[in-house]
């Protein structure tokens, strides 16, 4: 007799394909997948070699979260077309959750990157720094925008590209140099919000790559203009031109208390 002939006892089949045997009772007992043969002595459970592509059928389903009603539908009235269709479902859910889990482990690699900036670097040195290109989805904003409006913009361009949480997404402000040589340090243009791999480029504005001057300010925001004054002196100490517009973001909301504390990143593009 061929050995694949053989009955196994449920013991053995459920260690063969990783489970506990407690899933195949449950699995019989709803009658999702049933033993090949019991036992008309002792009432044990008999399975055949021959029944494991259909357990690991129903294991991938499960695997995939299709629900047991659904695998009970398919299995039914299995069919090349029904798997197909059920796989091909499934397969758009699994894009999607690899898509936003790449996100998150971006922006978590992000959070470590600002707290590694926090423990091992002097805040109070201005230092040039190269930067990949990047796509910013950005509102529009003057003197005249309340804070209430800015919120209702921001909340609409998350809504609008689908962004699950605020943690999913970064969020800073801009100005343009030209503002701040003039001294209009309160001339924001821009609010923008860096979304991880995000699939497109059209209408959004485009962060050029390479150098930029780097600086940071801690506590107060009245004291703002007097970090840039530093940060112009320098770029004319080292030769420096800076251009297009300036860059700010939080680096430490995560961890502070007070807004005494908070920690602004400025980054501003430099000419080649």
């Amino acid at each position: 007799m061929n050995e694949k002939d053989r009955f196994l006892t449920i013991g053995q089949f459920a260690a063969m394909h990783g489970i506990n045997k407690k899933t195949l009772m449950w699995y019989d007992e709803i009658g999702l997948f049933q033993p090949a043969a019991v036992n008309p002595a002792n009432g044990y459970r008999c399975y055949s070699y021959h029944q494991s592509p259909v357990l690991e059928t129903i294991l991938l389903l499960r695997e995939l979260d299709v629900s047991v009603s659904e695998i009970q539908d398919f299995m039914g009235e299995r069919s090349a077309a029904g798997f197909k269709r059920l796989l091909e479902e499934k397969t758009k859910e699994l894009d999607h959750s690899i898509v936003h889990l790449q996100a998150v482990r971006k922006m978590v690699c992000n959070y470590r990157q600002n707290m590694e900036t926090l423990l091992t670097m002097d805040l109070s040195e201005i230092c040039v720094v190269e930067k990949d290109e990047r796509c910013l989805i950005t509102v529009e904003i003057d003197s005249n925008t309340s804070f209430e409006e800015k919120v209702e913009m921001i909340t609409a361009k998350t809504e609008e590209y689908q962004l699950g949480r605020l943690h999913d997404a970064s969020y800073g402000s801009m100005i343009a140099v030209d503002s701040l040589k003039n001294g209009d340090f309160d001339d924001y243009s821009k609010l923008f919000i860096e979304i991880p791999f995000l699939g497109q480029r059209e209408g959004l504005h485009i962060q050029p790559g390479g150098k930029y001057l780097r600086a940071f300010h801690r506590g107060d925001w009245e004291k703002l203009p007097q970090c840039y004054q530093k940060i112009f002196d320098y770029a004319g100490e080292q030769g420096l031109v800076l251009s297009g517009f300036s860059y700010e973001m939080g680096i430490n909301e995560n961890v502070i208390d007070r807004m005494d504390d908070y920690i602004v990143q400025i980054e501003i593009p430099l000419e080649d």
